[in-house]
């Protein structure tokens, strides 16, 4: 639960998407079975630590909209409100951080893609997670940030501090 006075970010990478069909188009790609996984996964982490997002914000491209499909089949204690954001779709930092100040829901859980994903991660902490992996930000990479904020319009970059930092790499 996200203490009073409060915001808090899920930011999710999108889980391993399927590149089996050049002639799909980017936007319709799928996820494939590693992240089907690493998502199922990541929601199960995200349950058992009690962050449940009560509003999701995320890119309209099939790979992200499959992640959240996966992440919300753990046992959350709200069902959050998805809003598709195309705008989200290959964001920059600057559109992501709109979209975010945008929200309503004390813990938002946001899905995107990298590059844009890695450079909004990476502003938005005080001080970035120690891990090796988080400047990548790989596949169904998760990081989770309080901000002291009454709303997400006052949310700015390096005002984060971090909670937690993941990457599920759904692998049997």
């Amino acid at each position: 639960m996200t203490p009073p006075g409060h915001c808090r970010l899920i930011l999710t990478r999108h889980a391993k998407s399927d590149w089996d069909d050049p002639t799909l188009p980017d936007h319709d790609r799928p996820l494939n079975d590693r992240g089907r996984r690493s998502a199922r996964a990541l929601g199960d982490w995200l349950a058992s630590r009690g962050y449940d997002p009560e509003e999701v914000l995320c890119s309209s491209a099939r790979r992200t909209v499959e992640t959240w499909e996966r992440v919300s089949e753990a046992v959350f204690e709200t069902r959050p409100d998805l809003r598709l954001e195309p705008q989200l779709y290959h964001a920059s930092p600057d559109v992501m951080l709109r979209v975010l100040q945008s929200a309503t829901a004390p813990t938002v859980m946001m899905i995107g893609h990298n590059p844009g994903i890695a450079e909004f991660a990476a502003m938005l902490p005080a001080r970035p997670p120690l891990s090796p992996e988080f400047r990548r930000y790989p596949t169904a990479a998760t990081l989770v940030l309080d901000f002291q904020a009454a709303s997400w319009a006052e949310v700015r970059s390096g005002q984060g501090s971090v909670l937690d930092f993941v990457r599920m790499d759904g692998r049997p």
